[in-house]
């Protein structure tokens, strides 16, 4: 059973943080998927990990294509994880099931702290994740670094 980060953006936009929790999950060695609720938001952060630089370059796929299952890193609006993720990252308010976070090794929930409805989605994923026994971390930034401020019991 993995644990399950929140990380609230308000600093940093999902664009610039969610590279950076991308290539700690590669170097980790897991495969994983982004799961977003819109096939155009999903569209727009595929290109934007195009625009990475050579020494910032992730491997990915838009959901959808042939090759779903090889890719490394997946972007999805679909509920399966079709290329044996180890690490879910959850965007725009994705759902994530209990049962599904419990086989996997990481789940990461990036919300905008700056959007009220997506800080309440956050709340309300984190008492049915972490009432499920899941363990639970809440990540903030301050001063442009990430501190833990809460974990479940």
């Amino acid at each position: 059973m993995g644990d399950v980060l929140f990380y609230h953006l308000t600093a940093s936009p999902l664009e610039a943080t969610l590279p950076m929790l991308l290539s700690r999950a590669r170097q980790a060695g897991w495969r994983v998927v982004v799961r977003g609720t819109s096939p155009e938001r999903m569209a727009w952060l595929d290109e934007r990990l195009w625009l990475g630089g050579d020494e910032s370059f992730l491997a990915h796929g838009l959901a959808g294509g042939e090759f779903d299952a090889d890719q490394p890193i997946l972007l999805t609006t679909g509920a399966e994880i079709p290329n044996r993720a180890e690490c879910l990252m959850a965007v725009d308010g994705a759902e994530v099931r209990a049962q599904e976070a419990e086989a996997l090794a990481r789940v990461c929930i990036l919300f905008d702290g700056n959007d009220p409805q997506a800080v309440e989605t956050a709340r309300a994923q984190w008492k049915a994740l972490a009432g499920a026994g899941l363990k639970a971390q809440y990540w903030a930034q301050r001063e442009g670094r990430w501190h833990k401020q809460a974990e479940s019991a």
